[in-house]
């Protein structure tokens, strides 16, 4: 499970701009900002207002101070503090930091209050006031930092594991802890709006009582309600009968914050209210959602299941077909009774066995292992060929030297459709085969002769696996990075490949 920690760079980059772009709102505000405040208090008291002593300049100094302030706290001391670094030398730093806000405060604020001396019997008297005042104003400044900080660690928290912590816990899924983040968010954003005591109890209640009967009704009452013929009016029944019985409890827990008895109960009926009109409504088709998301998941899964197996059952049908050409290539070398030949087919037909066994079997290959393997069987046709005038074979395969990947087994099974077809001891005959790299795309031509089967041949009338075979993988391993253009005539038979590896 990943660490609460650490901040990913982008949320920091984010934060410092946010810093900055508040900052110097602030400070637009301030210079064009029509309004002065406490300007008619000077006037009552009769104290003489200076624009810059007692407004503008104690009020920059504050935005500047509280900037620096939450600047160093979130970037520097904090992160510091959270990963045990010198615990003590950090904590005293925050302790100055909260100091030496509190006192440019109060010190600011005797500018900018001025006019509370003409308040009080003596100045002793008025420096403490606005001293008291700036120090409680900076607490709050301080808490509400906190509170910052603790929904930004938390929410990283729970943003980046969502799914280890699901896995431990079942019922705590994406969605109901990107709900506890956001309820987090909005009641900083309540205290930072400075709303009414009572609105903060309400949503403070209110928010988490939905969460909990997200979890309850997702893993017990919908699928409990599920069975019966009308699976939502079910559901509704028991959540109605839920949110009576939770109305008294909530009353008192409400009453707690309140101590106002008509106003905790009134609180209660509301939350009754909102959970069955708002949120009983929002927690079914969430579930709808998600069951008919599992549905596609499964759909697809399946359809994977089918493709993967037709590709196995492709890639087992080439094996025989190999075998069957190769030996039957050794056997033509061993009738002509020469041993070198033989022995020389024999290796080589031994590296493409290696390479049947180990590699075919992958998902990708170097690209110049197919190319080696292409080579290897060419140089096996040509030892049955090479003392037959009639048959010319031509290859411009270029040697492959980037890290190129390919699906294996693709190329061959047009090689050996032209040593199979386009050949023939009797009648001219012959091949050109050529491959070239171009950045990622492949480009791969066959071209032979073709020539009519006789009427005993015995496969004359069969097409062959190997073509029908390399089609279908093209379409499933390459949708929409291939071009194959085939042409046959009786003449001539001609390939085109065009891959993007």
């Amino acid at each position: 499970m990943k660490s609460i920690l650490p901040t990913p760079t982008f949320q920091s980059k984010i934060e410092f701009w946010a810093a900055i772009t508040i900052f110097a709102f602030a400070v637009l505000f301030l210079v064009t900002g029509p309004e002065v405040p406490y300007l008619e208090k000077f006037q009552d008291e009769g104290i003489r207002f200076y624009y810059y002593r007692n407004f503008f300049t104690p009020q920059l100094l504050q935005f500047i101070g509280t900037f620096l302030t939450v600047l160093i706290l979130n970037f520097i001391l904090i992160p510091k503090l959270l990963a045990k670094e010198k615990v003590a030398k950090n904590v005293l730093w925050v302790l100055l930091a909260f100091l030496f806000l509190g006192l440019l405060f109060s010190i600011t604020n005797t500018y900018l209050q001025a006019y509370r001396f003409g308040q009080f019997r003596t100045e002793e008297d008025t420096y403490e006031s606005i001293f008291l005042e700036s120090f409680h104003t900076t607490l709050t400044l301080f808490a509400l930092f906190a509170f910052y900080t603790f929904i930004k660690y938390v929410s990283t928290y729970l943003l980046t594991n969502s799914a280890v912590i699901q896995n431990r816990f079942r019922f705590l899924t994406r969605d109901v802890q990107t709900a506890f983040v956001v309820f987090l968010v909005s009641m900083f954003l309540l205290f930072l709006a400075d709303a009414d005591g009572e609105v903060l109890v309400a949503w403070g209640i209110t928010a988490p009582l939905g969460i909990l009967y997200y979890c309850y009704s997702f893993y017990y009452l919908i699928p409990k309600s599920l069975p019966n013929k009308k699976p939502f009016r079910s559901y509704m029944s028991k959540s109605v009968l839920v949110w009576v019985l939770a109305y008294l409890p909530v009353a008192l827990v409400s009453l707690i914050f309140i101590h106002d008895e008509e106003t905790a109960f009134a609180y209660s009926l509301v939350n009754s209210i909102f959970q069955l009109f708002v949120t009983l409504p929002l927690v079914w088709m969430l579930y709808k959602r998600q069951m008919k998301g599992k549905e596609e998941v499964a759909v697809l899964q399946k359809e994977l299941g089918t493709s993967n197996a037709n590709l196995d059952f492709l890639r087992s049908q080439i094996n025989p077909h190999f075998l069957f050409n190769a030996l039957n290539t050794l056997y033509g070398t061993a009738l002509q009774e020469n041993s070198d030949r033989t022995a020389q087919g024999i290796q080589m037909l031994g590296d493409m066995m290696r390479f049947m066994l180990h590699e075919n079997l992958q998902q990708k290959i170097l690209l110049s292992r197919e190319v080696e393997y292409m080579r290897n069987y060419i140089d096996l046709q040509m030892l049955r060929i090479s003392t037959s005038p009639n048959i010319q074979i031509q290859t411009k395969i270029e040697d492959v030297i980037d890290d190129k990947f390919i699906a294996p087994m693709l190329l061959i099974p047009f090689v050996e459709n032209a040593f199979k077809h386009g050949i023939s001891l009797k009648n001219q005959s012959w091949i050109k085969i050529t491959l070239h790299c171009d950045q990622n795309k492949l480009y791969f031509d066959v071209y032979n002769s073709a020539h009519a089967k006789t009427d005993n041949d015995p496969e004359k009338n069969q097409s062959g696996i190997g073509l029908v075979n390399v089609k279908q993988r093209l379409a499933l391993l390459y949708p929409g990075k291939h071009e194959l253009i085939i042409r046959n005539t009786p003449e001539e038979y001609f390939v085109h490949l065009t891959l993007q590896l």
